[in-house]
């Protein structure tokens, strides 16, 4: 009993010892690269208000949080966006409280943040996919543009789900 003991009392010292030592699971560059988006924002679409977007990166910089509040009533949502290292790529998951759920999954591209979903099919057979771009411009605010593309029988059809521009509060 006293051996089981010891040898527990000392793996937890060296679980504990290598844990404070080792580098920070989530401090590369890959995991650094939505950071642009971080802060508390407020977001217009086509010249007015359409509400306001709190991002923090929680769990020791491994997750980057998104709370939404729209100007529209009642209509809030989260997303949780992380680099999967295992994949080689960023992901997203969105969960709003009208039951509305993407998992987008891409790529940093220069001063873009490119995340689509799989392909799914929509009411008319055709399939479709969400894609989500976030622009690191120039002058610190962030676009964010939600495209959906439908592939039909005309070839690829685009339209807008959302057009966001994204200015930091007190800025």
């Amino acid at each position: 009993m006293k051996y089981y003991l010891s040898t527990l009392i000392f793996a937890s010292f060296l679980l504990v010892s290598y844990a404070q030592n080792s580098a920070c699971a989530c401090c590369t560059d890959n995991h650094k690269a939505f950071s642009f988006w971080e802060g508390e924002w407020t977001v217009s679409q086509n010249g007015k208000k359409a509400g306001d977007n709190k991002l923090k990166f929680i769990q020791n910089g491994c997750v980057l949080e998104e709370n939404w509040t729209s100007v529209s009533p009642g209509y809030t949502g989260t997303s949780h966006s992380f680099y999967n290292a295992s994949k080689q790529q960023w992901e997203q998951l969105w969960i709003d409280n009208q039951g509305v759920s993407l998992h987008l999954k891409g790529h940093r591209k220069g001063n873009q943040m490119i995340l689509k979903t799989d392909k799914a099919i929509n009411k008319k057979g055709n399939s479709f996919v969400n894609r989500v771009t976030w622009t690191d411009n120039d002058d610190g605010t962030v676009r964010q543009l939600w495209e959906i593309i439908t592939q039909t029988d005309d070839g690829e059809k685009i339209s807008v789900a959302f057009d966001g521009l994204y200015k930091k509060v007190n800025d």
